[in-house]
């Protein structure tokens, strides 16, 4: 196992709550390494706005395999990717395009069930352990029970570690599931299963130090930071269009931004 996949296990293993930053190029992977995150996660969403497509599948395998390959080589940090339901119905062929990640160095996955069953996602897990032959890779499933609206309240916290407990039999390591707020219903699920309980983050969620004392392990950004990045594009371009331009307090200079890549 290298040194980066022994620090993605190391950092699931000990006690505590860590966030991460979700990104979609290499700049965002340097930046966020450079203020101090732990680890690296894409965004299937923001990676496919980046390059021109809607979420949901239209990005090209090729283009996902080349944006991670990047990612990967400007940090040091270990990078998971958000595969999505892992572009197949057919669990060996999602167990392909996941070796084609883990041989360009992912250290980690994010799949989802989706719309789909949670006896697809169990068999498509199954398939990539299988493929895997022993190598590490840190697979975090995600349900989709909040996020969807399958269902409300007790029946879906029963649901979700129903659906989890399977994914952990299948071979999963960690249990993602985005669209949940409430923390009594955030500690139900992380004290019902065994794996190690990720949010997403959204407006309104409460203070990152209660999702921790709920048992919360990780806390994604989601689509959230291109999405403030768009934000302050667009604000910036409005002004430049309107023959205001200013740079912001704080912004980097050239020199500066730059260095930041200038070990390649």
């Amino acid at each position: 196992m290298s040194n980066v996949h022994q620090n993605f296990v190391q950092l699931h293993q000990r006690a505590g709550f860590y966030v991460l930053p979700n990104v979609w190029d290499a700049g965002g992977a340097r930046l966020v390494q450079q203020l101090g995150a732990v680890a690296v996660g894409t965004s299937s969403a923001a990676m496919a706005w980046s390059c021109g497509y809607a979420d949901g599948g239209a990005l090209p395998d090729t283009a996902l395999l080349q944006r991670v390959s990047e990612i990967v080589g400007v940090t040091s940090l270990p990078v998971t990717v958000d595969i999505e339901d892992g572009y197949s119905d057919v669990p060996d062929a999602v167990a392909e395009r996941v070796l084609r990640l883990v041989e360009a160095g992912a250290v980690g996955i994010n799949i989802e069930d989706g719309a789909g069953s949670p006896a697809a996602l169990v068999g498509k897990i199954t398939a990539i352990r299988s493929a895997l032959g022993g190598r590490s890779l840190f697979i975090n499933a995600r349900t989709d029970v909040y996020l969807r609206g399958l269902a409300e309240e007790d029946e879906a916290v029963r649901m979700s570690i129903d659906r989890l407990q399977a994914y952990a039999r299948a071979g999963a390591d960690g249990g993602f599931v985005p669209g949940l707020r409430a923390l009594d219903e955030a500690a139900a699920v992380a004290s019902g299963v065994s794996l190690l309980l990720n949010l997403m983050w959204l407006p309104g969620m409460a203070p990152f130090a209660a999702l921790s004392q709920a048992g919360v392990r990780r806390l994604s950004a989601g689509p959230a930071l291109f999405m403030h990045a768009w934000a302050a594009m667009a604000a910036a371009t409005t002004d430049f269009l309107g023959g205001v331009m200013a740079m912001p307090e704080g912004a980097p200079g050239y020199a500066a931004l730059n260095q930041l890549f200038s070990d390649r």
